[in-house]
């Protein structure tokens, strides 16, 4: 008996049905073959970058706890700043990630005074030359280079810092910037700061109340504050809360109402342990629907 002979591959291909149906198989194969490889890198890719993202909140918490250790009245301002940002964020209708980002900007917006060259300064009891006046006038730019390591994972961060000095009407400082192009952050950071620098008591003023906070602010509506904000500021609700937070800041934080410093595991986003828990947040008195945080006011 004769055994059968082996087809010929090249006389006798394998119908297109068989070939097509291999190609099919080697084309599935290499699809799950990359894919299991592909997810294997995104998933190292997502570790590296989440462990990145804790790495850069806990600086942040870092930076703030050196701002105590080198001055705590410093410090203390730069949360009753960031409590009063964090209202008027809220209150123009601002998103919770929108809100945070601002919270930040204004707790680090005095970062940059705390320097060697400028921190005997800003310690001085008594008036500025105009020569310490101009060294003051750096910090932002100095914050602004503390910072800038951080812009990866917290873009708004350092340009709000650099121009939280800057006036509605471009006569800030240290680049002139007029109108919408301040970053929208910085606007609110400003009118915050100011709040605080004339509500309460410095080294070198005694405080004059929230009144009198209200006043200068309305003072400076169109010239050094944009206008909207400060109509928003000035709306009876958002009064009331700025004053409850005053009040609080006035009578110290308890030890009770302040949060775990460490970022949830799921979410890198960083909290702060000064943070009072929600006094009952309400619906946004008015919203500003022509400014979010990403509108035209960014910095050239």
């Amino acid at each position: 008996m004769l055994l059968a002979e082996a087809p010929d591959p090249i006389k006798h291909p394998p119908p297109v049905s068989r070939l097509l149906a291999i190609l099919g198989d080697m084309r599935h194969g290499l699809a799950l073959s990359i894919g299991i490889t592909t997810g294997a890198l995104l998933y190292r890719e997502r570790r590296a970058r989440r462990s990145a993202e804790r790495f850069a909140a806990a600086t942040l918490e870092t930076l703030l706890n050196a701002v105590d250790a080198n001055d705590p009245q410093t410090g203390r301002h730069v949360r009753r700043v960031a409590a009063y940002a964090l209202i008027i964020a809220r209150e123009a209708g601002l998103s919770r990630r929108e809100s945070n980002a601002i919270e930040r900007a204004a707790l680090f917006h005095d970062i940059g005074k705390i320097h060697e060259a400028l921190f005997d300064i800003t310690h001085e009891p008594k008036r500025l030359t105009p020569a310490e006046r101009r060294a003051i006038a750096t910090h932002p730019e100095r914050g602004a280079e503390v910072l800038a390591p951080l812009a990866v994972f917290y873009p708004e961060l350092p340009e709000t810092v650099l121009a939280h000095h800057e006036r509605w009407d471009g006569r800030g400082y240290p680049h002139g910037l007029r109108g919408v192009r301040i970053p929208f952050a910085a606007r609110i950071v400003t009118l915050a700061d100011t709040f605080d620098a004339v509500a309460h008591s410095r080294r070198y003023r005694k405080g004059a109340g929230p009144e009198a906070a209200e006043r200068v602010i309305l003072g400076g509506r169109g010239t050094q504050f944009d206008p909207d904000l400060v109509d928003l500021m000035l709306l009876p609700p958002v009064r009331d809360r700025l004053k409850a937070e005053h009040l609080a800041a006035w009578n110290g934080p308890k030890k009770s109402e302040r949060r775990d410093a460490r970022p949830p595991a799921s979410r890198p986003e960083i909290t702060f342990r000064w943070r009072p828990r929600s006094r009952g947040d309400a619906t946004p008195s008015a919203a500003l629907p022509h400014r979010t945080a990403t509108d035209a006011g960014r910095s050239n």
